[in-house]
């Protein structure tokens, strides 16, 4: 196999779709048996005044998690063609490919609303 270089990787990646480079990230996962997933640091910290643990902040950043179609799902990749800005393809491919990320990175409001939008026209939905 040629060796790629490093500019042609890019460029590869600026091209590529969402499902194109979830299929990546995927295969890169199993090859070298690791997980893309943020791993998430632990700090034990001092219980609050009065000796109870402080109150978890409620997430500032969440996202929108396709489970399944449903019935509709031509509706389902209409409104996930709006929300996501895919074109047909990408986005039956998303809808087809459930469960899949919809959006990430959304505030809590956001993500509330979209998931009003897919449950609206018969999707499963998770925000995480």
């Amino acid at each position: 196999m040629a060796k790629l270089a490093k500019d042609d990787i890019l460029a590869y990646l600026k091209e590529a779709t969402i499902i194109e480079l979830n299929d990546l990230v995927k295969a890169i996962e199993s090859e070298f048996g690791i997980s893309a997933a943020m791993p998430v640091a632990v700090a034990a910290g001092a219980p609050a005044a009065g000796g109870a643990a402080a109150a978890p902040e409620a997430p500032t950043e969440v996202g929108v998690f396709l489970k399944e179609a449903g019935s509709n799902k031509i509706q389902v990749i209409k409104v996930v063609r709006q929300i996501t800005g895919l074109g047909l393809k990408e986005a039956k491919d998303l809808v087809d490919g459930t469960p899949s990320a919809v959006k990430e990175g959304i505030s809590p409001e956001e993500a509330k609303t979209l998931k009003a939008q897919l449950e609206e026209v018969g999707a499963t939905v998770e925000v995480k």
